[in-house]
């Protein structure tokens, strides 16, 4: 349970979907900062898309994990204040469970195998055991162990094992004369009665399986050795007989009246609240047992600790606009944004500490954040923020990037003990092998949606060393733009295919008035089906701000 405590204080570091270099490194160097700065490991760096070849060689080289995959923020159960009652087993009795209950203050207790929930038990199955349960057989049927009825009569064994299990026969209470008796007990039963020797005598040699003599009384020596004999069981007890016909149903194993766990409403600590509402009202379960991964019990919701669930706690980097974040991201407290794009229509509950500089990359900015606070940079943080700014700034080559940019990574290069220009080409040469990538996955690795006046456009971009790189990706992007548009609410689609050697990218495009907008912004015709940009490689500074223009007109 302690840790899903732990889990709720966890603070989600995460870039935006398709995620490129900037966005993975970043989460991982801005929570690294903010754990130093609070003296916590509350800041966990996450991402909300697969990486691509460039950036697995960046966490490659440092030896870094990935950060773990988040599909969907969105509270889930995991998030509520589960409830850990622990497990009881199926096997103690009645009275037992309510007494435990009642010390624990709840309505429901799980019945557990090991770490496996196997059923539930409630107060209103108590309730049924005491007031609904008239068989005379129920005990044998429950196969309640005689240490149960021992327990719950506060008894003492005279003789027998109490360890077996009463399994057959009835229970009776031995109120006639000795001779009616004889035709009233079976083989096996269980005998309720007084001091009289003659009816103890009379049920041990009738077969019974088990005397239970009330009030105190004492059993005699002889009584005693004809019931070893007989294998018969005999309990004392101070309780008197109708306080004993009472109390003996308390005895029977909870497990007998619980409620199996094919019968549960079950959830999982990874199941989304929004999910679970609607099953939750229509049930009349009380609690409701929760279940980690691995289908072990962890413990118990009820419907008011939906009225609790908390947001999950983000920290936005390198984008702030919804249609980029993760899925989810409107059920979440923001708490930080870190960019250096443009403003977008994102929305938060709560005032947000929001730093957006115009940098080439968001790396840069938390590097000053670190040279700004007086915390030291190691050499594998040094090298994922060196890595972030090359990657955005292509090797220095784009328009964003700027002197800020450059000193950075230079200060952070000496620091990691890497070139920027050699390690430059090493990464972009790994990033530039998609022979084993679909065209889907090439396609969307570095992705973007933008929303333009009521049109929403779709940017992605793939960087390549030279121009076999360029055909190979044409190749297999060509047929495939076409089936983009409309994917997601997309109305035009464009796709930057960026010669780092050459700095010139070749775009793709397609849906209602893409070329149009294209010669538009750019003056340029179409060459089969491709368009030429020469010394275009940014596409936040030179691309999207000539379409929104011409998108303007």
């Amino acid at each position: 349970m302690e840790g899903y405590k732990e889990k709720a204080k966890e603070i989600m570091v995460i870039g935006h979907k398709n995620p490129d270099t900037d966005s993975i490194c970043s989460a991982i160097c801005y929570a690294d900062l903010k754990n130093k700065i609070t003296g916590t490991d509350n800041y966990v760096p996450k991402r909300a898309g697969h990486l691509n070849e460039e950036t697995h060689f960046v966490l490659n080289r440092f030896g870094v994990e990935a950060p773990e995959y988040i599909k969907d923020v969105r509270p889930q159960v995991m998030n509520i204040e589960i409830r850990h009652t622990e497990g009881i087993d199926s096997e103690i009795s009645v009275r037992n469970a309510w007494k435990l209950m009642d010390s624990l203050n709840v309505v429901t207790l799980p019945i557990t195998e090991g770490r496996k929930l196997t059923g539930l038990v409630s107060i209103d199955d108590i309730a049924k055991s005491y007031f609904e349960t008239f068989d005379n057989r129920v005990l044998s049927n429950a196969k309640t162990s005689f240490a149960n009825i021992v327990e719950t009569l506060g008894g003492r064994v005279i003789t027998g094992d109490e360890s077996e299990v009463f399994d057959k026969g009835k229970m009776l209470i031995a109120a006639a004369n000795p001779d009616m008796m004889e035709s009233m007990i079976d083989e096996g039963d269980i005998v309720i009665l007084g001091n009289r020797y003659e009816s103890q005598l009379c049920a041990i040699e009738m077969e019974a399986k088990c005397l239970i003599i009330c009030e105190g009384a004492r059993v005699s020596n002889t009584i005693a050795k004809v019931a070893k004999s007989h294998d018969c069981i005999i309990i004392e007890t101070d309780y008197d007989t109708y306080t004993v016909a009472r109390l003996m149903n308390q005895a029977i194993p909870v497990g007998f009246f619980m409620t199996p766990r094919d019968r549960i409403v079950c959830f999982k600590t990874t199941d989304y609240v929004e999910d679970i509402q609607e099953i939750m009202t229509k049930k009349r379960f009380r609690d409701f047992p929760i279940e980690d991964e691995n289908g072990n019990y962890v413990g118990t919701i009820s419907r008011r600790n939906l009225l609790r669930s908390g947001r999950k706690k983000v920290i936005l980097v390198d984008h702030n606009e919804k249609n980029q974040a993760v899925n989810g991201i409107e059920d979440t407290e923001i708490l930080e944004i870190i960019d250096h794009h443009r403003l977008g229509p994102i929305q938060t509950i709560t005032p947000v500490f929001f730093r957006n500089q115009p940098l080439g990359c968001t790396g840069t900015i938390i590097y000053k954040m670190y040279q700004e606070t007086g915390i030291s940079i190691e050499p594998v943080i040094a090298g994922l923020m060196c890595s972030a700014i090359i990657s955005d700034t292509l090797i220095f080559k784009s328009p964003t990037c700027t002197p800020d940019d450059i000193e950075a990574a230079m200060e952070l290069a000496d620091i990691a003990g890497i070139d920027p220009e050699v390690y430059g080409r090493q990464m972009f040469g790994a990033g530039s092998n998609l022979d084993e990538k679909t065209d889907r996955e090439i396609f969307y690795q570095d992705f973007k949606k933008f929303a333009i006046n009521d049109v929403t456009v779709g940017v992605g971009q793939v960087n390549a060393m030279g121009p076999e790189d360029i055909e190979k990706i044409k190749a297999k992007e060509v047929p495939f733009i076409d089936t983009v548009t409309g994917d997601g609410g997309l109305d035009v689609v464009y796709f930057l295919m960026t010669d780092i050697s050459t700095e010139c990218s070749y775009v793709l495009c397609s849906g209602k008035n893409a070329d149009t907008i294209m010669s538009l912004a750019f003056g340029v015709d179409k060459q089969q089906d491709t368009y030429i940009l020469k010394n275009v490689v940014s596409r936040k500074k030179q691309f999207l701000p000539a379409i929104m223009e011409a998108m303007e007109q």
